[in-house]
């Protein structure tokens, strides 16, 4: 039996009602589509957790940019459902743009300071697309629990902070990145790289690896390590580095001073791929 596929606001509301009614624990996993197997360890969790999981499928026009690729992100709906259905998913929220915006929106949801760096940069109102689509999903399904990739951290920092500002009754639980054997995050936009790109795109990988191990050594000065981290990248001429960055985990501020934990984030271009990772890292006390 096909796993089952609800397209409009409505219906995903009315299929849901009797699991609320029942307090079954819903989990909500919301995607872009295109899935790889980050994407199904994020459904696995959830279908371990609860007892009833949506995943959605959305490819949401305002968390894109002029010049970026909504018009091509890959879609590969068939595809998706049938590893949804292997994985005992419920109900598939498989909405188009007219569903969730009937009308041209006019309130957003904008979580101040968290975007002020890293893609926030390179990515204007993309948060603010993220954050309202995402409000929008728990307005609609009203999860319990909703499951997120770590791999997209800074949008992790940002959809708990609105949760926590906002008081919403969703508990965010966050998934480890699944990485393919040579270090690359698996990504839908992997599916870009040309042979000789994928080749070289684990090098962002292998420059945080090299920031982590200078943490774990114990240099602390974020321009000593960025820098060794940096020339990684900088030295391969099909990576054009838009930004590599210690941060504080849970507020995504850049940190001069390695004192606790930090987050090593990075973004490079290669070929037409915009590829992101981080790595958590933390110091060896002596």
């Amino acid at each position: 039996m096909r796993v089952e596929v609800v397209k409009t606001v409505d219906a995903i509301r009315e299929r849901l009602q009797p699991v609320r009614l029942s307090q079954d624990v819903l989990g909500l996993v919301p995607t872009m589509g295109a899935f790889h197997d980050g994407h199904l360890n994020l459904i696995r969790k959830a279908r371990q957790d609860c007892g009833c999981v949506v995943v959605s499928i959305f490819v949401n026009p305002h968390q894109f940019g002029p010049g970026e690729d909504f018009r091509t992100y890959p879609q590969t709906l068939e595809s998706d459902l049938a590893h949804c259905e292997e994985l005992g998913v419920d109900v598939v929220f498989a909405p188009n743009v007219e569903e969730m915006y009937p009308e041209e929106p006019l309130a957003f949801v904008e979580v101040e300071k968290l975007g002020d760096h890293l893609c926030g940069v390179h990515r204007e109102d993309h948060f603010k697309g993220v954050a309202t689509v995402v409000l929008k999903l728990f307005g609609i399904v009203q999860p319990d629990r909703a499951y997120f990739g770590e791999k997209d951290a800074q949008q992790l920092a940002i959809v708990r902070r609105m949760v926590h500002d906002l008081n919403l009754q969703v508990q965010i639980v966050p998934v480890p990145i699944v990485r393919e054997s040579d270090g690359l995050a698996m990504s839908s936009r992997n599916q870009y790289l040309e042979a000789e790109e994928r080749e070289r795109a684990p090098l962002l990988y292998r420059a945080l690896q090299i920031a982590k191990e200078q943490i774990e050594a114990g240099e602390t000065g974020s321009q000593a390590i960025l820098g060794k981290a940096r020339r990684v990248l900088e030295e391969e001429p099909l990576i054009a580095v838009d930004y590599l960055e210690l941060v504080d985990p849970d507020e995504m501020q850049p940190v001069s001073e390695v004192t606790g934990p930090v987050r090593v984030c990075g973004a490079i271009r290669i070929g037409s791929a915009r590829l992101i990772d981080n790595v958590l890292c933390e110091k060896t006390d002596p």
